[in-house]
């Protein structure tokens, strides 16, 4: 059986894909033979240097711009994307904002940010998508969560971030449900700490930090033809990480 997707023909977006972990996504559905879509909201100089380094591997790109909390912008995001490339094949929602600090002192503007960018928009996006999945019987839908909503971690800090990344999963489950005689797959990844996060506790789980191609392991995974009978999953990367409540 081969866990390796042929992405060839296929079209992928990949929110928040100027840099980090979306980019890591990009590079490699692109290695698989995807045009992908680089989306961005303001890294306009990274997100075009990701698109010529996915045109080196010899596939198609382009680099677009749109806040994704906003409906009408989810709408022309999609747009160009469908005149540049074509219709959405894969998508996968990366894209998303973190507020490391007690619940308190955060106000509630960036709560909304944090809450928006990190549900909000997987949400909208994903509603944008499904109509050409269903019309061709075939789509991949890759949400990115946090290892710690299927492990309950309580915590008086990062509140919005949790609660976003916990309905992110629900929704990923119901999505799933609700697409399953659509030849389309809905699953998450989620990671715990990442190798290029700002903040780091203590001790990391099996001695490091969560490289990016770990993450990218399961995402392939899910776009495989492997993956076809498996929807509605969430894989927890994150090295057997177990929280204690603080």
């Amino acid at each position: 059986m081969d866990l390796t997707p042929d992405l060839s023909g296929r079209t992928a977006l990949v929110t928040g894909s100027a840099s980090g972990l979306g980019r890591a996504f990009a590079l490699a559905l692109a290695e698989r033979g995807a045009d992908v879509a680089v989306h961005y909201n303001t890294s306009e100089a990274e997100a075009q240097a990701t698109a010529d380094e996915i045109r080196d591997r010899g596939v198609a790109a382009t680099a677009v711009s749109a806040d994704v909390t906003d409906p009408d912008l989810v709408d022309d995001l999609f747009d160009a994307v469908e005149d540049d490339l074509g219709s959405v094949d894969v998508l996968v929602n990366n894209v998303g904002n973190f507020a490391p600090d007690h619940w308190e002192d955060i106000d509630w503007e960036r709560w909304q940010g944090v809450t928006a960018t990190n549900y909000d928009a997987t949400v909208l996006c994903a509603r944008r998508a499904l109509g050409p999945m269903r019309e061709q019987g075939w789509g991949r839908i890759v949400n990115v969560g946090y290892a710690s909503a299927e492990k309950g971690l309580v915590s008086p800090k990062n509140f919005p971030y949790f609660v976003a990344k916990t309905g992110v999963l629900m929704f990923t489950r119901m999505l799933a449900a609700d697409t399953s005689e659509d030849g389309i797959t809905v699953n998450a990844v989620s990671p715990y700490v990442i190798e290029n996060s700002d903040e780091f506790p203590d001790e990391a789980p099996r001695g490091r930090w969560a490289s990016f191609d770990d993450l990218v392991a399961p995402l392939l995974f899910f776009c495989s033809d492997a993956a076809d009978y498996v929807s509605g999953e969430n894989v927890e990367v994150d090295g057997g990480w177990l929280p204690e409540t603080v």
